[in-house]
Parts: C-alpha cells; structure tokens; sequence
C-alpha cells in the first residue's frame, strides 16, 4: 500500500494529542490491512481503563482486552488510547463498557471477529469481568463466537 494513502486515512497519528474529556468514539480511526488473505489476532492490552460508575459517580478501574481478526480495515492505536481514555469521564456500567467498546469497534472496522474483556478492580469487595464477543454472520467466525462464549471462563 502507498504510504501517502495510509497518511490520509490517518489524521492523529503524529500529531498532537487531544483527550476529549466525555466518551468520544468519533476519535477511532482505521486503516488499510495490508494482509487482508490471512486470519490472524491482533489484541490490545489497555490496563490503565477507567469510566464511572453512573450511579455513584466514583471510578473503575480496568484492564480491558480487545482481540479481534481484521478484514478490510483496523484500527489505528493511537485513536484507540483516545476513544478509551473519553470513557474516563463517561457513567458506564462495567457490562456497558465493554459492549460500547465492541459495538463501536465493529462500526469502525467491520471485522469478522472481535471479543471484548474488562477485568475491573474490585470495589466493595466484589470483582466483575465482563466479556462480549461477535463473529460475522453466515460464517466460521459466527461459529467461533458461538464457541468461544459457551466455553469462556475468566
């Protein structure tokens, strides 16, 4: 792929850093796979999350796992350090989280699997580690979803 290309699907890469202070997923920027014929993982490991509780307004703290096999686009991780940092201040159930993540994860870059895990601190005495996944409709990816949420375990 051209390189002038990839610098106009990217705009923060190199740039300076903006964080938008509320949950901002119009941050989250993708480019081009350049290796779009091969199934392969790509995960990231963001153990510094932090949303609020929408009830009580303290924090949560998390380390949030993202895996997902990419198709035509990815994302970029310099747009993806933005959009979770923008939860920082956003009210969000820990289940909500990790679902908005993946929802918005999916629009981005239609890929045709992603799973989603937060594993959150423990606060009054309880620990919770949400997971979510998807697998493209129609296909052996909709079967991996399936299997890999039947057979999770944290």
């Amino acid at each position: 792929m051209d390189t002038r290309k990839e610098e106009n699907e990217l705009h923060l890469l190199g740039g300076s850093t903006v964080y938008k202070q509320d949950y901002a997923p119009e941050v989250l920027e993708a480019f081009t796979n350049k290796h779009q014929g091969n199934d392969y993982w790509v995960r990231f490991n963001c153990p510094e999350f932090t949303s609020l509780c929408p009830i009580t307004g303290q924090p949560d703290f998390a380390t949030i796992y993202i895996d997902y096999i990419p198709d035509v686009k990815m994302v970029e991780s310099k747009s993806l350090k933005l959009y979770l940092f923008s939860f920082r201040s956003h009210g969000a159930f820990h289940e909500d989280c990790v679902n908005i993540i993946m929802k918005d994860l999916i629009r981005l870059m239609d890929p045709k699997y992603i799973e989603v895990t937060g594993i959150f601190t423990p606060r009054g005495g309880i620990s919770i580690y949400p997971y979510c996944n998807y697998g493209r409709p129609g296909t052996k990816y909709e079967q991996l979803a399936e299997q890999r949420l039947f057979n999770h375990k944290q």
